[in-house]
């Protein structure tokens, strides 16, 4: 099947939605040198529609490790769990931050099987939040309770 090409519209309101911020890992767009693409939540090879109830606004290395992954083992139980869905789940239900804000820490199955499948504490995301703590701009501001993810 071949890639589904979005329009400006639809790319923008994705990102307005998710405030610039790769809806897995949280790393923010405008500190990453590159412009993040839209996933599929439920992937196209698996019937995901390409409406924007069914996109995320990510960072290449996350879209890159989830691919079409729906889910993965849990490292604690092994039992396979599905992964963070940012249109169904909110964040930080699933997720925290380490004491120092370098890490992401999994709270339930599918926040741990979603750390570990997207590798969302990657050496190079550790030392890029690193330096965004020494500068007073990590962790990125959460959204409103209203808010999904």
């Amino acid at each position: 099947m071949a890639k589904t090409r979005f329009g400006a519209e639809i790319r923008a309101n994705v990102r307005e939605r998710a405030r610039g911020c790769c809806e897995y890992c949280r790393v923010e767009e405008q500190w990453t040198g590159h412009e993040f693409t839209l996933d599929h939540v439920a992937p196209e090879r698996r019937g995901g529609l390409s409406t924007p109830e069914n996109l995320a606004y990510v960072c290449i290395g996350c879209n890159v490790r989830k691919s079409d992954k729906t889910e993965a083992p849990d490292p604690v139980s092994g039992v396979s769990t599905l992964l963070f869905n940012p249109r169904a789940q909110r964040w930080r239900d699933h997720f925290c931050w380490s004491a120092d804000t370098a890490l992401i820490l999994g709270l339930t199955p599918t926040g741990r099987a979603t750390v570990v499948a997207l590798s969302l504490n990657r050496k190079l995301l550790i030392q890029h939040r690193a330096l965004l703590i020494k500068n007073g701009l990590h962790p990125p501001v959460e959204k409103s309770e209203s808010d999904l993810s």
